[in-house]
């Protein structure tokens, strides 16, 4: 994996994995309104291949914005079985910023992409 140089940010999607019948989206880094096309893209295509959970891994999240926060609401959105969107791994800036906003009542949390893996539907 590079590495940010000096000023450069790291990128926003880590990667896409296919486990199943599932994806999991891993992020990274500051999740804000200049990576939030990149991080609509990702979670957009994963949505297009109607996977049974989509899994959002922020454990590598160290910030996230509104912008970001309803990049993942219209991601949701787009999943035809919502239950099966989960976000893992959230570390505590990214838990304050979902309870703050009210959507930890809206997305099913977990402690890690595993465990949402392992989580019934």
């Amino acid at each position: 994996m590079r590495h940010p140089q000096p000023g450069e940010r790291e990128p926003a999607v880590v990667s896409v994995d296919r486990v199943d019948a599932a994806v999991v989206v891993r992020l990274g880094g500051e999740l804000d309104l200049y990576n939030a096309d990149q991080v609509r893209a990702a979670l957009l295509e994963a949505c297009a291949e109607e996977p049974e959970r989509l899994v959002v891994d922020l454990a590598q999240v160290q910030f996230i914005d509104s912008t970001a926060l309803g990049v993942l609401i219209e991601a949701r959105s787009k999943l035809a079985n919502r239950r099966g969107f989960m976000l893992a791994g959230t570390r505590l800036a990214t838990r304050r910023a979902l309870e703050v906003s009210g959507l930890d009542r809206h997305f099913a949390l977990h402690d890690s992409a595993d465990d949402a893996l392992a989580a019934p539907l």
